[in-house]
């Protein structure tokens, strides 16, 4: 019986090696895409910050 609970134990949850590979996936896919990330939040963060009303609500605290 206690080994039953002892293998559920074990078998349950997510490993280190299963985090470590999502992570490695994850840096490896904005390594490959790093231009097109960049680009985007540029140009989201350009869209925003250039629209003049925008700003002057945010300098105004409106």
């Amino acid at each position: 019986m206690i080994k039953k609970i002892k293998a559920t134990m074990c078998n349950s949850g997510m490993g280190t090696v299963e985090v470590v590979i999502i992570v490695a996936v994850l840096v490896g896919v904005a390594l490959i895409f790093r231009d097109a990330i960049v680009k985007f939040v540029n140009d989201i963060i350009e869209s925003i910050f250039n629209d003049s009303d925008i700003v002057n609500k945010l300098r105004t605290g409106y």
